[in-house]
C-alpha cells in the first residue's frame, strides 16, 4: 500500500511504521485487570452518588418549564396540522389522478380547475 509523506509521518508517530518504513511488530495485548468483588460500588454507595450529582444539576425554574412546555405544545400542534394538511392534499391528488370520477368535492373542484388548464 502506497502511502504519502504526512501519512508515513504520522504511522511513525503512532508507532506503526518504523523509521526506514518498514512495519514494526505489534504490541503485545494483554486481557484488562480482573475486578475484585470489593471494588464495585454497593447499592447505598451508589444512591449516595446519584443524589451528589443531582445536586450540581442546573434545574429549570417552574416559570421557564412552563414557558419550554407551551413552546413545545404549541409547536407540536403547528406541525401536526402541518402534517395533516399536506397528507390530506397529496390524498386527494392521489384520488384525482388515480380515479377521477370517485373524488370528494375538494378533489373534484381541484380536478376541475387542472381539468381547465
Amino acid at each position: 500500500m502506497s502511502m504519502n509523506r504526512e501519512q508515513k509521518r504520522a504511522a511513525q508517530k503512532a508507532g506503526q511504521v518504523a523509521a526506514d518504513g518498514s512495519p514494526t511488530t505489534t504490541r503485545e495485548r494483554r486481557p484488562p485487570a480482573p475486578r475484585h468483588k470489593s471494588d464495585r460500588t454497593g447499592p447505598v454507595e451508589f444512591a449516595r452518588e446519584v443524589r451528589a450529582e443531582l445536586r450540581k444539576v442546573a434545574w429549570p425554574t417552574r416559570e421557564e418549564v412552563i414557558r419550554y412546555s407551551t413552546i413545545v405544545l404549541v409547536a407540536l400542534l403547528v406541525f401536526t396540522i402541518f402534517v395533516f394538511v399536506i397528507d390530506f392534499l397529496f390524498g386527494e391528488l392521489f384520488r384525482i389522478l388515480l380515479d377521477p370520477g370517485n373524488a370528494t368535492a375538494l378533489g373534484s373542484a381541484a380536478a376541475a380547475a387542472v381539468g381547465s388548464f
